[in-house]
């Protein structure tokens, strides 16, 4: 099997990739849709939209692509075990197994949203949409630059 899968190992990596940017689109959304829904109130008219918005986004987007990158990562590891050996992968892991609990996170509070029960701020909201970008860039960097 992990011959075959050495086989295809660029398609596989190629697909990866995609999922990954996929997830980050998502990831990078989704709490800004929480900084707008908040600012409006959930007793506000369009509090009904950014629910549905939320909603589709989370279920339809950034899950199944976090699955897929969870998946093809994964794939790719099995191909290629040595990864394992280099400091860099498991920096890379460590960012990855952080920007999974933002995302936790982020469905946490998408049904807090839905219940009226959440008490976090715009402010907080906005400051959170950053962490997925600075997982990403070090993720990035790890992955191309390969420091340690």
């Amino acid at each position: 099997m992990s011959e075959f899968l050495f086989e295809y190992y660029l398609w596989i990596k190629s697909l990866h990739v995609i999922a990954v940017i996929a997830w980050m689109a998502g990831m990078l959304y989704l709490p800004r849709l929480y900084v707008y829904h908040v600012e409006q109130g959930q007793s506000s008219a369009i509090a009904p939209i950014f629910q549905t918005m939320e909603r589709r986004l989370l279920r339809y987007i950034t899950n199944p692509a976090m699955i897929a990158s969870f998946i093809f990562g994964g794939l790719m590891i099995w191909a290629n075990p040595d990864l394992m050996k280099d400091g860099w992968f498991h920096a890379k892991l460590t960012a990855v197994i952080l920007l999974t609990v933002v995302h936790v996170m982020l469905a946490r509070y998408r049904k807090q949203l839905l219940a009226g029960t959440c008490q976090k701020s715009a402010r907080y909201f906005r400051v959170l949409n950053e962490v997925p970008t600075l997982l990403m860039i070090a993720i990035i960097v790890l992955v191309i630059v390969k420091p340690f």
